[in-house]
């Protein structure tokens, strides 16, 4: 074939892909079109529905799980449906198998945000805690502020942010303090040996019923019993119940109250509180502990 002949074929070749292609731009601008007005359409239709699946579940990690669902399904079905509209269905159809081979690649290659993801998407349907629960997850304590696909934040009360991955949330043990609302305190207090048991652990009951603070019902019952001879005490535990719904601000306020007037009310009653004593005692040869009380006379 001759260099002529040559160019008169390149030549004819480009011009019939420009004839091909003007002929192909009514259905190329039908495909652009489709897709604009499905990428809008989808964002609308995903806004609506995250809006209306809120306000019924009032559950927003659910409801942005679903909205952006909706979204990208609308959106695929736009691309699908433009491309053919274009006269690319066989791209359609290669870029849907592309896409699933793609997506198992992409799989291996970041393995740690698709956990994350799928976490996410198990705990819109199903978790152990809500936004502003107070939980603890692992050794993270603090109240939920915001639920994400990937991530879920939790605000600690000392101030930090912590991201934990939706993975983590699932795999670690989960600690709601406030989903029925109640948690149970304790504390030890000593009284003397010569001390009536009975009379100081109905002393320490009324002083319990008069924080109102403090739950006592039929299924949060508070109660005081013996539970160690020290050394220079008979240990009292107490256990009180109380409201964990402004938990942890309030429950230590209330704990910290239950703690003094406990120990007031004793006082009244004529209870003696005694510190621990310490014993010396001597070995060997030696007989003698000196000892002397110096007084200071007042200048």
């Amino acid at each position: 074939m001759s260099l002529q002949n040559t160019k008169t074929s390149v030549t004819e070749a480009f011009q019939d892909a420009v004839s091909n292609f003007i002929d192909q731009l009514p259905q190329i601008a039908m495909g652009i079109l489709i897709v604009v007005l499905g990428i809008l359409i989808a964002g609308w239709i995903g806004r609506f529905a995250r809006r209306r699946i809120s306000a019924r579940t009032e559950d927003p990690l659910m409801s942005k799980f679903l909205g952006t669902a909706i979204r990208y399904t609308f959106i695929i079905i736009a691309i699908m449906l433009a491309l053919r509209a274009a006269g690319l269905g066989g791209i359609a159809a290669g870029i849907l198998t592309a896409a699933g081979a793609s997506a198992v690649v992409l799989g291996f290659a970041f393995k740690d945000i698709g956990e994350n993801f799928i976490a996410g998407i198990i705990l819109a349907f199903n978790r152990p805690f809500d936004v502003d629960d107070t939980v603890e997850i692992g050794s993270n304590f603090g109240k939920v502020k915001t639920l994400d696909l990937r991530y879920t934040k939790l605000k600690t009360f000392d101030g930090k942010d912590v991201y934990i991955p939706n993975s983590d949330v699932l795999t670690e043990p989960v600690t709601n303090y406030t989903e029925d609302g109640f948690f149970r305190w304790d504390f030890i207090i000593g009284i003397a040996y010569e001390d009536n048991i009975e009379g100081a652990k109905e002393t320490v009951l009324r002083a319990l019923a008069n924080e109102p603070n403090v739950i006592n019902d039929e299924i949060h019952e508070n109660f005081v019993i013996e539970d160690e001879l020290a050394t220079s005490t008979v240990n009292l535990k107490v256990f009180f119940w109380v409201d964990t719904k402004d938990f942890r601000k309030q429950a230590l306020i209330t704990k910290g109250n239950v703690v003094r007037n406990v120990k007031e009310a004793l006082e009244d009653a004529g209870y003696y509180m005694p510190a621990d004593i310490q014993e010396i005692k001597l070995y060997g040869g030696v007989k003698e502990f000196p000892l002397s009380l110096r007084q200071q006379a007042d200048k």
